[in-house]
């Protein structure tokens, strides 16, 4: 229960800046798989510059959206959900990050990247 304007105002901050670090999360998402499936149907399947952004995006606001900003109400997230995620978030920044100056990539490596992007999301939308 809030006791206090203070706490209201608290509140608010904190949802604020919950809301803006899931825009974040989205953009590095779109950076990520956009630049990947453009890269693929390009025909010169490589890591490019928005890949890597993408990934390091999705890693940092993804640690960062998963802090106990909410209090331990019921709609935090299970910790169980936010270690796969993580988990699978750091695999494809290593996928990007190792091949990232290799002028071509072995396409089955890129589906598999472009695979995990779907299933980290996936995770995110289908696991309550």
């Amino acid at each position: 229960m809030l006791s206090s304007t203070s706490d209201v105002e608290r509140g608010f901050g904190v949802e604020a800046l919950r809301l803006i670090l899931r825009y974040a999360h989205l953009i590095g998402f779109a950076l990520l798989l956009g630049a990947a499936v453009m890269q693929y149907l390009s025909g010169k399947v490589r890591i490019n510059p928005a890949m890597v952004w993408g990934a390091v995006i999705q890693v940092v606001t993804g640690v960062a959206l998963s802090a106990p900003l909410r209090g331990g109400g019921d709609d935090e997230p299970s910790p169980v959900k936010l270690g796969v995620k993580l988990l699978v978030a750091v695999l494809i920044f290593i996928m990007v990050f190792v091949p990232r100056k290799r002028d071509v990539v072995n396409s089955g490596h890129f589906l598999a990247i472009i695979g995990m992007t779907l299933l980290n999301a996936a995770i995110a939308t289908f696991w309550r």
